[in-house]
């Protein structure tokens, strides 16, 4: 399905979304907590992410991330595949190569639907909706 890596690379934008903006910029060490991961792995994350134009960065002593409006336009897919690829979150769960509809193996009926309903909810949720989605329900989850 998808790596731990995309769900702290969609913790991370989450974050920046709900509290950055071009003039209240992040650094990596301060999603740290937050997203729930090691700084150095954080930090790769968003650099990747800001590499792909999914987020934006600015160097130097008042540098760090943040979104635009339209780096919240990106779907949530934009990020599962900047972070692992196209391919993984088509793979099959046994990581059995050959597996398709035509070839399908032993768990493919029963993960297939719940996998295609996973990738059309991840294609169509752009962040800005998701985080309106977040801030609704987030006194029951928080990144704080």
């Amino acid at each position: 399905m998808i790596s731990t890596s995309s769900k702290y690379a969609i913790k991370a934008v989450l974050y920046l979304a709900i509290h950055s903006s071009e003039s209240n910029k992040i650094v990596a060490k301060d999603l740290a907590e937050p997203v729930r991961a090691p700084l150095p792995y954080v930090s790769k994350l968003l650099q990747e992410l800001s590499r792909q134009q999914l987020i934006s960065s600015h160097k130097g002593p008042k540098g760090g991330f943040y979104l635009t409006k339209i780096n919240k336009e990106n779907t949530l897919m934009d990020v599962v595949k900047a972070i692992d690829g196209e391919e993984r979150i088509h793979a099959c769960l046994l990581d059995l190569e050959k597996c398709n509809t035509d070839r399908p193996c032993p768990l493919h009926h029963v993960v297939y639907p719940e996998k295609s309903n996973l990738i059309t909810y991840l294609s169509e949720e752009t962040i800005d909706s998701f985080t309106e989605k977040y801030e609704s329900v987030n006194r029951y989850f928080s990144l704080d």
